[in-house]
Order: structure tokens, then sequence, then C-alpha cells
């Protein structure tokens, strides 16, 4: 005979221990709860509220519910169905590096990862001093006169920016041209939301048909890619010009690293400029999460989506942060709404902005320096094996080069594949190489084996140890500062960088610190258990258009999610 203090094994086993751990009241608690209202247990009181009409009538079909360290377990089991191979795509998702210390402590930091959307300003001032850091980095880069603190990724900043200049220029046009050389992803999304608003989006598949289009009248705006998706390079200036002459907008989607050497968009007469902050120190995740940027002229900002911090003065005469445009206000706006944006990427906001604190002007112009000469080695070795560039010649490249291996194109590909790296088809006779933070030397030389036949000496690096020239033009050249701020030139070393991260989470209200006063569909508990996934290598460093047979795991969490939210909805799919 069991004696009274013995208990159920499936008690001791305790699988809802982590709905314990995470929803405030416990069994006595509820226990009172239900005494004071009346109800003798929580699925009495259920059955009094929801009307038998709209009550299931079947449970659901899910699995039982498991321990934290069982479902870390089984997604590590997941996490290594997904093969890492070193990815050379680009097409807007690079390797980054992630400073450990902005990894350790913002983005696996509770301090930041469970702030609430920063509305009450006296609670918010870290945050939103980290936010202003954003949008000075994103003004610097792109030299426009202001930007705004967040968006959701690249391709729907893109999108947005459709819209602002829809609601801004003086033309009465409706169609949006767009160069055929920007990423697809980004092509698409515009597509797709152009179509309920009634816009018109006319792709430039040549330079000729692009100069042909915005030579005409019925458009409200022209985007483009700077640099452009396959990898080169042009001065836009003379194309804006033309825009502006027909009362429309020039658009131009941007990479920030690029522009530490790249002559800005703002110099070649750009009235917006969007982009990703993804190689700011976000890693890949397969597609996301990472903030968008979108920046703008001055006469735009009262059209501008999303959040906006401002500098202001306290009660007391003290320089204070506050939001100058809440993403809320879009919504109390209603039909006078700019954007529907509400969620708008605060911590990958925080962690690049951040990333440009700590590496400074200086830093960051290294790491693109070393990118740019890395892809000059890589292109004259390339050449010798006979591959030339197609672009740098005549119009130069950043990171990206565009290779006519004709009908080699697949072979190569799966050579590389084999030996452990992703390229980018392009077209059926063209391959694409884009470099990143995290190209060495050794990855280098592995992409010329790719391309060497077996009787081809390979090139070597001792040709360029004094330095190579870049393969950017001189007039693209970039001659303007940025990141001036003292900001952005003080917190180089990890402690004074720790400090100062410390310092602006002193001022917040976080749920490490204590319950927040405020309630919305945006209150998510996020769980560390929950995060601690998200930097494994097996999930962070996929590139989200790697073949999909390397995304295994990724494909099975997601049919994991999908039948489990058909079963909670009751959808079908």
């Amino acid at each position: 005979m069991l004696m009274p203090s013995v208990k159920p094994l499936g008690e001791l086993e305790n699988p809802s221990e982590f709905v314990a751990r995470h929803i405030g009241i416990g069994e006595a608690d509820e226990t009172h709860m239900l005494s004071v209202i009346g109800e003798a247990s929580r699925r009495a009181l259920i059955d009094g509220i929801v009307p038998r009409s709209i009550a299931r009538s079947q449970g659901m079909q899910l699995p039982p519910a498991i321990t934290e360290a069982a479902a870390l377990a089984e997604l590590k089991a997941l996490a290594q169905k997904n093969r890492v191979l070193k990815s050379f795509i680009g097409q807007g998702y690079h390797g980054t590096h992630t400073p450990g210390v902005i990894l350790r402590n913002v983005l696996e930091n509770p301090a930041w990862y469970t702030a609430y959307t920063p509305y009450q300003a006296e609670i918010s001032q870290g945050r939103m001093e980290a936010l202003v850091n954003f949008q000075t980095m994103v003004t610097d880069l792109t030299g426009m006169a202001i930007a705004n603190a967040s968006m959701l990724d690249e391709a729907t900043a893109a999108a947005e920016a459709m819209t602002l200049a829809k609601r801004s220029v003086k033309s009465k046009g409706n169609t949006l041209v767009v160069s055929g050389d920007m990423h697809p992803q980004v092509i698409e999304v515009v597509q797709t939301r152009a179509k309920p608003l009634g816009l018109t989006v006319r792709i430039a598949m040549s330079g000729e048909e692009w100069s042909s289009l915005i030579a005409g009248d019925d458009y409200f705006a022209a985007m483009t890619q700077y640099p452009a998706s396959s990898g080169w390079l042009q001065d836009w200036s003379q194309d804006a010009a033309t825009v502006h002459g027909k009362n429309a907008a020039f658009i131009v989607a941007a990479d920030l690293l690029a522009l530490t050497l790249l002559k800005p968009p703002s110099e070649m007469g750009a009235d917006i400029v969007v982009g990703t902050t993804q190689r700011f120190g976000m890693p890949m995740g397969a597609g996301g999460p990472h903030a968008g940027f979108m920046a703008c002229r001055d006469d735009f900002k009262r059209s501008l989506p999303g959040r906006l911090v401002g500098v202001s003065v306290d009660s007391h005469g003290y320089p204070t942060y506050r939001l100058a445009l809440q993403t809320r206000e879009q919504h109390i706006r209603r039909e006078k709404a700019t954007s529907n944006i509400c969620t708008a990427q605060v911590l990958p906001a925080v962690v690049a902005s951040m990333y440009a604190v700590y590496h400074g002007p200086q830093g960051l112009k290294r790491i693109a320096q070393r990118v740019a000469a890395y892809t000059a080695i890589l292109s004259k070795g390339l050449a010798q094996l006979g591959y030339a560039d197609t672009h740098h010649n005549e119009l130069g490249v950043f990171d990206t080069i565009s290779l006519h291996t004709r009908d080699q194109t697949d072979a190569l590909m799966a050579r590389a594949v084999a030996q452990g790296m992703n390229l980018r088809k392009a077209w059926d006779e063209y391959l694409l190489i884009s470099l990143d933070e995290t190209t060495t030397r050794e990855d280098i030389e592995s992409l010329w084996k790719v391309f060497a036949t077996k009787d081809q000496a390979l090139p070597t690096f001792a040709a360029f140890e004094k330095g190579v020239e870049s393969l950017i033009p001189a007039d693209l050249r970039r001659t303007s500062p940025f990141l001036t701020h003292p900001v952005f030139n003080s917190h180089h070393s990890e402690t004074g960088m720790l400090r100062y991260i410390r310092a602006l989470s002193d001022k917040d209200l976080a749920l490490d610190r204590s319950m927040i006063p405020l309630g919305s569909c945006t209150m998510k508990l996020n769980a560390t258990s929950e995060m601690i996934p998200i930097t494994w290598p097996e999930f962070a460093n996929v590139h989200p258009f790697a073949p999909a047979d390397q995304l295994q795991g990724y494909q099975l969490l997601d049919e994991q999610l999908r039948a489990w939210l058909c079963q909670a909805t009751g959808y079908a799919g």
C-alpha cells in the first residue's frame, strides 16, 4: 500500500512545469479566485461564459505537454536536420559576426527582449536612446534628412516607400517603375502590396527599358537597388533628375555596409532610401527577424510610416527622448493613417545600432574595405581561371561578382555545395558570388578550387599581401563623413560597450525589474528557453535562399506549427 505522501508519477514528471513557471497564478490562487466569484472550478467558469453554440465539441489533437528541457532537446534535434553551409548567395542576406558583448548583453538579455513598446517615455529612455542611435546611423549613412525606427524588413520597407511616394508627390500617375535587378523578394512584395491599391508595377528588365520607362509620364515613382542585386554599381544622379522632372519620386534600396564606402543616395537625388540592417550583427536566421529601415527627405516626414523617436525637454528642463510619431497613432488616425505597422523589429534594430556604436565609423569602414578587397582578389583570381566578372570592368562592384558560366553553371553549383558552399544561380548561364564580413582567405581559396580544372594552377594571395584596389569606381567613392556623433566614437572596448549597454538598460523598465503597467496585443512573454535556440548556429547561420534540402529542420518546425495552429483555430490550412 502506497503511503499518502507518495505522488503519482505523472505529477512528479511535471510536464506542465513551463506553464506553471510562466503563468503567474498557482493552484491556491486559482482556488481562491474561483471561490470569490462563486464558481466550483475553472471548467465550470468557462462553460458558464462560453456560449454552447461556439464551444468546442471535440478536443484538440495535440501532442502531450513536455518539459522545457525536453522541448530544448527536441528543438536541438530539429536544428541538427539543417545543413549549415557557407553561403555566398547574398540577395539581401549576409553572414555577420554578432559581437559577443552585444549577443550576451542585448540579444540574450531580458532587460532588452522583454521590454514593452516604448509608449511611456519615462520608462523607455534607454531603448529610445538606442533607437535614436539607429535613426542617426541610417541618416548618416544614407545622407537623408530623417529616418524611422524601424521597419519589418527590406521588402516591406520598399512597399511602404511605394505608398509614401504615392502620398507625397505631385504626379497623378499610378505606375511604379522598378529596376529588374532589385532583389527578387523585394519586387514580389512590392507587386503584392501594389495590387489591392490599384497601382501598376512596371519591371524594367534592361537598362534600355529602364531609360524608356522613366522618360515617360504616367508614373509616380521609380525604384532601384544600390548596389544592384547582381552586384553592379551606378551613379543614379542623372536618372533621379529625369524622374524629378516628371514630378515623381526616386526610391533607392541601399546596403548600409556598402554606403560606408559608396557615394550616399542623397547625393544622387534620392527622395526615399530603404534597406535592411541584417548584416549589422543580426544572424540570417533563414530570413528573420531583422530590422528594415526607411529614410526620406525632410518634406516627406509627415507621411513617414512607423515609429520616430525625437529629442525633447522634460518638466525639469533636461533633454529627454519621446516618440514623435507612435506606431499606435497610425490606428488612431484611421483613414489618415500612413501605415498599419505596429511591431517594427525593435530588438533587431537595437542590435544593429549597438553594432554601429561598437565598431564606430572606422570599424565599419574597415569591415567594408576588407569585403571590397576580398571581392577584388576573388574576381582577379577567377579571371585567371577563365571566369571574368561581367560587371567590374564597366560599372564596378562592392561585394558581389557576376560570372558567365555558360553550360557549366549547374555543375559548378553542385561542386560548390559538395565543398560546403552555396552560390547563387541568377540566370541559366550566370552565377553570382556575394562576400561578407565572415569571409576569410580560406573561403576565397575554396572558391577558386571550385572553378579550377585539374590542370589549372590555383591563384595565390602572395600578389595581394600589400593590398589591392577595390572594384569601386573613383566617382562613386564616398567623400562625406558619417557617424561623427560621440556615441559612435566612444565605446569601442568590450568593457566600455558593456557599461554603455547597462547604462541604457538601467533607464528602462522591463520584465526583469517588474510587471509592466500596460496591456496590449503586443504584450507577449519571451521565456528564456524560447530565446536560447535562436542563436544556435544551426538556426542562426542558415541562408533563407539556401537549397530546400539544407532547411529540413526549419521545414519540420514549420509543418508542426501549421498543424498545431490548424488544430487550435479549426481551419484546414
